[in-house]
Order: structure tokens, then C-alpha cells, then sequence
């Protein structure tokens, strides 16, 4: 299995720190897209994140038309390279995200225009879902279409198995064969306590054969079913060091290491080794 280091600082792509050498990144379309100036070539493998989570938390629905985002893409993977897979435009499926208002401290839109449900009538949460699902669905087949040689992959979105099991049969009906597919993203699980349940959903699609790769999965989930993904990404480290010292032989000015590629490091080194069920010293993860 691959493990995507999750960073917010885009210039970890590029930096000449060797310690970086050899770690796939997670970037998220987010710490990109702002950047007017060509980007210098990436040193290392990495993977787009399309920042949808933030897009509907935000703004409730997505203000990039697909024409736009492959735009962006395709400057990413010609300027920087070594771009190995990008997300599509998906919906996500959490009740928050589709009804917004406030969740663990965060303020959430809601999807309810983009759906087309006018104030005062139903909003009936599975109804919600399949037409998340439409979206992702129909964004994928889409930028397939607009740049059939960028490297998409198909992400399943929902809430309960039915609701991803009905989201690979709306692929399957749009003439999409998961099975195929190097990567199929698994969203909407990185926020769930119920590490259970994600569990019963990656063991049913694992067992259909699809190469599944967790969004931002926790790292105690790693250890559950970590080898039933071919990869994974995470960047639980960032907010981990918010709440510690920094480590004593960093010479940053930040009072923590929430930015700090040698915390990042050593936390990855962590969850690598905890997956393999052994030391750092004798991991015998592949980690390519």
C-alpha cells in the first residue's frame, strides 16, 4: 500500500529538503490554484486532491465549471509533473455537508440550492445522497470527456454501504468498469468515528476487486483495514502538532510544528510502522 503524506504547503513538492525524497504527497487543488507564477517541477510523486470538502462546506456547491478545473489540472501536471492521479469535482455525502449549519465548531452551507429545494420544502436526506452521487457520477464521465488523457480517477460517495454499493452500480450503468480503474477513491469516510463501519465498506469492495484508495482515513482505521487499500493519504499530523511542543531540535520561530516537514516525517514514520505492525527499523512496507 501507498501512504500520501497530506500537506497544506505546497512548496514541499518542489523544496530540496532530501528527508522529502522518496514521500508520495497529498496536495489539495486549494494550495494551488492561487499561484499566478509557473510552478518549479516537483521532486517528488504526488496526488490532487480537488478541495471539495472545503468547496461545499463553503459555497454549497462547486463554482468551477469542469471545463475550468481540467484547465487547472493539466497546468499542474505540465508544469510540475510527476502527478500521479487527480480526484474529480465529487459531492460528498455527510448530513453536515448536505444540510448545512454547524458541525464541530465549523459552519457549513448546505446543498440545498445546488439541489434545487426551495426553502420550506422536503429535504429528505436520501434523496440528497443519490443526487451527490449523480453529480460526482456525471462530473467524472465529464472530465474524462474534456481531458480523457489527465489522470482521473472515479471516486464512490455516500453514507451507508447501500448508498456506495448503489454509487458503483451508477458507474457500472454509465458504462464504467471500477474494476479497471488503477485507483477508486472512497469519500465521504474521513470525518466518521466509526471506524466499523468504513471497515464492512472497504472489506465489500476490496472483495469486488477495486483498487480503493481512503480519503484522509484515521489512522487507527489504517490499522483495521490498511490492507485492503492501495493507498491512503492523511495529514492528521498538521493538527496533531498544534496541540504539542515543538520537537526540541527544530529552530523554526513557530511554537509548534503544525508547519514543520520533520514533524510530518516522524509522525508518517509512525503510522507506517503501526500498519506494519512493527518497529520503524523493521517495516516492511513498500513504500513506493
Amino acid at each position: 500500500m501507498r501512504f500520501f503524506l497530506g500537506t497544506h504547503i505546497a512548496s514541499w513538492l518542489w523544496d530540496d529538503n532530501p528527508r522529502l525524497d522518496g514521500v508520495a504527497l497529498f496536495v489539495s487543488r486549494n494550495r494551488l490554484a492561487k499561484r499566478v507564477t509557473p510552478f518549479p517541477a516537483a521532486r517528488r510523486d504526488w496526488a490532487l486532491d480537488s478541495g471539495g470538502f472545503t468547496e461545499l462546506k463553503e459555497h454549497g456547491g462547486w463554482r468551477l465549471s469542469p471545463e475550468e478545473y481540467a484547465a487547472e489540472v493539466r497546468r499542474y501536471r505540465e508544469q510540475l509533473g510527476r502527478l500521479l492521479w487527480a480526484a474529480p469535482q465529487d459531492w460528498m455525502c455527510e448530513p453536515w455537508v448536505i444540510y448545512g449549519g454547524t458541525h464541530n465548531g465549523q459552519r457549513f452551507a448546505g446543498t440545498q440550492e445546488a439541489r434545487g429545494v426551495l426553502p420550506g420544502e422536503p429535504n429528505d436526506f436520501t434523496a440528497a445522497v443519490r443526487m451527490h452521487q449523480e453529480f460526482t457520477v456525471q462530473n467524472y464521465l465529464e472530465l474524462q470527456r474534456i481531458a480523457p488523457d489527465l489522470p482521473w480517477i472515479p471516486v464512490l460517495q455516500g453514507w451507508t454501504l447501500a448508498d456506495y454499493e448503489r454509487c458503483a452500480q451508477m458507474y457500472a450503468d454509465a458504462g464504467v468498469d471500477l474494476t479497471a480503474a488503477p485507483v477508486v477513491g472512497l469519500g465521504s469516510v474521513c470525518r466518521r468515528q466509526a471506524t466499523e463501519e468504513i471497515a464492512r465498506i472497504v472489506d465489500t469492495f476490496h472483495a469486488r476487486g477495486l483498487n480503493l484508495h481512503g480519503f484522509g482515513v484515521k489512522t487507527d482505521g489504517l490499522g483495521d483495514y490498511g490492507d485492503r487499500l492501495v493507498s491512503a493519504d492523511s495529514m492528521a499530523w498538521s493538527f496533531g502538532a498544534r496541540r504539542e511542543p515543538k520537537l526540541s531540535g527544530c529552530t523554526h520561530r513557530a511554537k509548534n510544528c503544525a508547519n514543520c516537514p520533520e514533524w510530518a516525517l516522524q509522525w508518517r514514520q509512525r503510522v507506517l510502522a503501526r500498519m506494519a505492525n512493527a518497529t520503524p527499523r523493521q517495516l516492511a512496507f513498500d513504500l513506493i
